[in-house]
């Protein structure tokens, strides 16, 4: 190896080593940084949680606590007790409890005698001035109740916030190791309902203690308000969506469109590979729908959902492998939700007025204003994956936004890339806007859009306000470790999809004080046949109406402005030849062939015009070497070589700028195309046009190549390096190799393998038509060689 090249190889290796070391470094600052970010979300939440629980905490004086004496003089304080009724009920202090105490009323003390107590101390007693018995409301044991414990003893008490949740006692920031009477807030007063038992953690009932029969008595049980109810799942079902809806924020938990797994299907959503690897790896969460349900087509609770079959357009709940949820989705995440200022707003439970087979109805009163949403599947002019939305608020609506909910992630060509957009109405017509991710906090705008969309690449959700739309929008980002993606499922072990990575996001609409409002909502693929259906069906030329949904997806990159209409075009070519083949794979071979032939004049001029260049290329050298003293007039007589010989150096790159536009256009259709995801070419090997091609896989994830092995980049990279083999006419002894041939050589095969690596996490898709291309390069080259070498023959002759 000559000392040029040596050089160049050091440098290279250089700059790798260099880019390398500050990407590490740049990526364990972005690392310490998200932790920071995280740990600090995480003290807000527990603030935010502790502001909530101060406030929901009541105050002692609040409570119906008096003191107990030993004597009418009320010199020796026993113990504190809850007053119900005439009944006073406290906590055993002792073994043997006196038969009288006294109680402080109305200016003197009282006697009380010893009704019932245990032998126990920490046992419930009671001290009455009769006989009569006590009715105490009885607490439902699935029921979701707040109370407040007061451990009564001889020192002073203290109140602590209490939650049942099925039967277990929660006490948020709290350990409280001593039994404690337990109040339950009836309207303005507080009435004891039981013992909490730090051991069990739960409540227990004053009716379940025996000795106290006959002075308690079970009342009727607890009218549960909207606060304190249960979260319910219901569903409807159409060939298209399955809505699975929460009584918690009155919105959509679950949208889980079906696959098309037959012909019969109408859904045009493919099963991809991370749906059978979710499937294989945790069962449980590929559940549809993922809780017990209930269905206006069924009767009683339905406990377990299908097994497969459906695509999660939403993040959801993950689920341990015993069925307890590991990560929670929290209500203000679900879709059609209305969130405000206030965070119990999102998270406010509604009832269910309305359940019918394509209609179900929610209502929540809160405050001084009363919700009422309605969500049907109209029989009329309801286009595939479409549900109405009509939002009544009766009362201040200020403040209060729709949210689409946060769909789940999509790779497309390996990258995570969400798409935010917006139509709104300007001069002469109507403008798409896309919403830059936001990323430390909200994006907010004072547009009011016809609409607003939230895709992750191949599919999503559009909010159409039909009516009255009020001003503004919201865009928030919700970070992936507490909301993660279906993907951290794959490979949890060797975390080969860290949620952290994926974030999510959301977008928001203003709800318009004062009147009630209709929404459409499209949740489903971003497919360009599929929104230009839909447009036409929307389409209203009296009204000077359409939607066109279609402009929710487009071209993305850098380069999207250059490419856009090329891809346009190709895209129409694609369809043509899909409409032929009934093969996407074969519709990209032969679009591959047309831009080869439509190209084969610039491709022609290109190779007469290297060929040229490598006829003369000895006759430069030579002037090169003859002037190598004087370089200025080295180059003049090079120009006049050039000139002499009709040959233009800069020919050769024309026809390749020339085709930019239409390879950068073909890059981007054939990485985003929805038609192309989940589209098989060869089963067991390309399952998935719109993803990398699989040969094999194995456990344990390598760097850069992950635990997957793509054979096409590599045929690809392949097929570059025979291109450059036979175009290049670089002597095959080394020795007669100059400096520049030998750079000419290194630098062909530099790119075959930079092409390799750059292609390997590209899809299939895009790989078999580079490939294509550069074997009908090759082709050609080869042709038009030979009709040289004929012509070549016949003059000689």
């Amino acid at each position: 190896m000559d000392k040029r090249s040596f050089l160049f190889l050091f440098c290279v290796s250089a700059a790798f080593f260099g880019v390398h070391t500050w990407f590490s470094s740049s990526q364990e600052k972005d690392r310490i940084a998200y932790e920071k970010k995280i740990q600090e979300q995480k003290n807000a939440k527990e603030a935010e949680r502790a502001n909530e629980v101060a406030l929901k905490t009541a105050k002692l004086e609040d409570l119906p606590l008096t003191e107990l004496f030993a004597d009418a003089a009320g010199s020796n304080r026993l113990a504190q007790a809850a007053e119900c009724k005439g009944h006073y009920l406290t906590l055993s202090w002792a073994a043997n409890l006196p038969q009288t105490v006294y109680v402080k009323k109305e200016g003197s003390f009282r006697p009380l005698q010893l009704a019932a107590a245990a032998k126990e101390v920490g046992q419930p007693a009671i001290y009455t001035q009769s006989r009569n018995a006590v009715e105490l409301p009885a607490i439902p044991l699935d029921a979701h109740v707040e109370l407040q414990l007061v451990p009564i003893g001889k020192d002073p008490s203290r109140v602590v916030f209490c939650e049942q949740k099925k039967g277990a006692a929660s006490i948020p920031f709290h350990f409280l190791g001593d039994k404690a009477l337990a109040f339950y807030a009836s309207g303005k007063t507080y009435l004891p309902v039981g013992i909490f038992d730090p051991e069990a953690k739960r409540i227990k009932q004053l009716r379940e203690f025996q000795y106290l029969q006959g002075l308690v008595e079970q009342g009727q049980p607890i009218a549960l308000t909207p606060a304190s109810t249960n979260e319910d799942f219901y569903v409807l079902e159409t060939p298209y969506q399955q809505l699975v809806f929460s009584t918690r924020g009155g919105s959509l938990a679950e949208i889980n469109l079906p696959l098309k797994l037959s012909s019969e299907s109408k859904s045009i959503v493919r099963e991809i590979d991370i749906d059978r690897q979710i499937l294989e790896q945790s069962p449980q969460n590929a559940r549809f729908p993922l809780h017990p349900y209930r269905s206006a087509t069924k009767p009683g609770l339905q406990t377990e959902g299908t097994l497969g079959g459906y695509y999660p357009l939403l993040r959801r709940s993950i689920l341990n492998a015993d069925g307890t949820e590991k990560n929670t989705v929290p209500p203000e995440g679900y879709a059609l939700s209305i969130v405000g200022d206030d965070p119990d707003t999102g998270r406010q439970f509604y009832r269910v007025t309305r359940f019918e087979e394509n209609l179900i109805q929610f209502q929540a009163e809160t405050g001084a204003r009363r919700i009422t949403k309605t969500f049907s599947i109209p029989q009329e002019r309801n286009g595939p994956y479409c549900l109405q939305l009509d939002v009544q608020v009766e009362g201040d609506a200020r403040g209060l936004m729709l949210s689409s909910g946060i769909p789940d992630v999509e790779l497309v060509g390996g990258a995570y890339s969400p798409l935010l957009r917006y139509q709104v109405a300007v001069a002469g017509g109507n403008d798409v806007e896309t919403i830059d991710l936001p990323k430390k906090g909200p994006i907010s705008g004072a547009a009011s859009p016809n609409w607003i969309s939230n895709c992750n690449g191949f599919l999503g959700i559009i909010l159409d306000p039909l009516t009255a739309k009020a001003d503004g929008y919201k865009a928030l980002q919700y970070p992936g470790a507490a909301i993660p993606t279906r993907l951290s499922l794959v490979d949890a072990a060797n975390r080969l999809y860290s949620a952290e990575n994926y974030p999510g996001y959301a977008t928001f609409l203003p709800l318009k004080n004062g009147s009630a409002q209709t929404y459409r909502i499209f949740a489903g693929p971003f497919d360009d046949s599929l929104l230009k259906e839909l447009d036409e069906l929307y389409d209203d030329p009296l009204a000077h109406y359409n939607p066109n949904y279609a402009s929710a997806q487009s071209i993305q990159g850098w380069f999207s402005f250059i490419s856009q209409p090329f891809s346009k075009f190709l895209f129409l070519l694609m369809q043509m030849f899909y409409a032929i083949t009934r093969s996407w794979a074969a519709a990209i071979i032969l679009l591959t062939v047309a831009l080869r032939a439509m190209m084969y004049p610039l491709n022609a001029w290109s190779i007469r015009s290297s060929a040229k260049m490598q006829e003369i290329a000895p006759k430069v050298k030579a002037l090169q070497e003859k002037y190598k003293k004087d370089p200025r007039k080295a180059q003049m007589e090079v120009m006049n070589l050039y000139r002499e010989s009709k040959v233009n150096p800069f020919t050769g790159c024309l026809p390749v700028l020339l085709q930019m536009p239409f390879l950068i256009g073909m890059f981007y259709l054939l990485k985003s195309s929805f038609p192309l995801r989940g589209a098989p070419f060869i089963p067991g090997w390309i399952d998935d046009l719109a993803a990398p091609d699989v040969l094999f896989t194995w456990g344990q994830p390598l760097w850069f190549i992950g635990n997957e092995f793509h054979l096409l980049p590599i045929l690809m990279g392949a097929t570059m390096y025979f291109q450059q083999k036979l175009t290049s006419k670089i002597p095959k002894d080394p020795s007669k190799l100059s400096d520049a041939q030998k750079q000419q050589k290194m630098m062909g095969n530099m790119m075959s393998v930079l092409f390799t690596v750059m292609f390997y996490s590209f899809p299939s898709g895009l790989n078999l038509y580079f490939m294509f291309s550069t074997l009908l390069g090759i082709l050609q080259q080869w042709w038009m060689t030979r009709e040289k070498t004929k012509d070549a023959a016949v003059a000689v002759k």
